[in-house]
């Protein structure tokens, strides 16, 4: 027996660590600036270039173990410190490391430095040390410009320089929408609200005409198993059986006899809401109400001399 909950206890934790790596291969390159003179900066008010990754992910993961490199020759160049609780990139959401060439400021700062002018290999890597994803910036991209994904995790990439809708979008979504399609064309179709109105009014009376129907079903069902174990319980022959599924309560001839049984144990009315039943008591004897203990009676030994 205990070799089969330590075999299921080993098949558990692979199986978990395996779910982990999966989703760990999610995490994606997102967008990268080389040169950083007017965009954002770090914990410390200073301005590097940065990398952006990505969880595709839509459950969240911990890259604690995951690697972040510039030289293809060695992959586990920067190792994400452990234990810092900020390392867990939540669904579909965004984390920045400054490649400032400083570990030592923090986790998201990393040990090597980004070179303008020139193409710069980036790969990130699993615990494993496999290959994740890479890209490779171009020696065009100019400063306070960026290299990234059309899509967030997903799609080509391209240079962007902050100009029109190229939007630059350090820790958020690389497609930023101005406007919802749906809403404009609802608006359109629906210019005055009336259908709207009627659509919200259906879907909660529908709601209301569906609780009703829910309370009054689960009711029946009650009322029937309720009287199916009251025919059991009373051990009533068939026809008995059928006159109270018919009438669904008691005869009047029961009714009677326990309302008797009742008035016989208790001495009382069944229903008494305007009559007053005042009973007799009779007062207990007390040597202290006795008139043969009174002061009035002459003692015995004066008696006898008379």
């Amino acid at each position: 027996m205990k070799k089969i909950f330590i075999i299921a206890a080993i098949a558990l934790v692979a199986g978990c660590a395996s779910l982990s790596a999966q989703s760990r291969k999610a995490v994606r390159l997102n967008e990268v600036m080389v040169e950083n003179n007017s965009s954002i900066i770090d914990d410390y008010g200073e301005r590097h270039g940065w990398i952006e990754l990505f969880n595709s992910n839509f459950a969240p993961v911990q890259i604690s173990s995951m690697y972040l490199s510039n030289d293809p020759e060695q992959p586990k160049m920067y190792p994400v410190p452990l234990g810092d609780v900020n390392t867990r990139i939540e669904k579909r959401q965004h984390v920045v490391f400054f490649t400032d060439g400083e570990p030592n400021k923090g986790t998201f700062h990393t040990n090597f430095v980004l070179t303008p002018g020139q193409e710069n290999w980036v790969g990130l890597y699993d615990a494993d040390g496999s290959l994740i994803d890479e890209i490779i910036v171009p020696a065009t991209l100019t400063a306070n410009c960026t290299f990234a994904r059309t899509s967030d995790g997903e799609g080509e990439w391209s240079i962007r320089t902050g100009e029109g809708n190229n939007y630059i979008t350090p820790s958020s979504a690389n497609i930023i929408k101005d406007s919802n399609n749906r809403v404009e064309m609802f608006a359109e179709i629906d210019e005055n609200g009336f259908g709207m109105t009627i659509m919200a009014m259906c879907i909660v009376f529908s709601a209301l005409l569906m609780l009703c129907l829910s309370f009054y079903a689960i009711g029946a069902i009650g009322k029937r198993m309720s009287r199916s174990n009251k025919i059991k319980s009373s051990g009533a022959d068939h026809k008995d059986k059928e006159v109270r599924a018919a009438t669904g309560h008691d005869s009047g001839e029961e009714i009677a006899a326990i309302v008797m049984a009742l008035h016989e144990h208790f001495n009382a009315h069944d229903a008494e809401n305007t009559i007053l039943t005042i009973n007799k008591v009779k007062r207990a004897y007390s040597p202290w109400s006795s008139k043969i203990y009174g002061l009035r009676e002459v003692p015995t030994h004066e008696r006898n001399r008379r």
